[in-house]
């Protein structure tokens, strides 16, 4: 897969930090599998993958988290 934003480089099975943001809650996944630009490090999830994300960071917002660290887990 070539990158969409440098255009330069090819994408590669790696693993990312991911934070997400919504109003007062800050969620930091690290560990996640991605794919990766050799370039420039833009990287891409798959859909699977940002489902299973987006859910928890739901439910820590519910739970009223202020700052969650988690290791994703397959």
């Amino acid at each position: 897969m070539n990158c969409v934003i440098c255009r330069q480089g090819d994408a590669a099975p790696g693993q990312v930090t991911v934070t997400l943001q919504r109003g007062e809650t800050t969620i930091i996944f690290k560990d996640v599998p991605a794919e990766v630009c050799q370039n420039c490090d833009e990287y891409y999830l798959s859909e699977t993958v940002t489902q299973k994300l987006l859910s928890r960071a739901e439910q820590a917002v519910k739970n009223g988290a202020e700052v969650e660290i988690l290791r994703y887990a397959a």
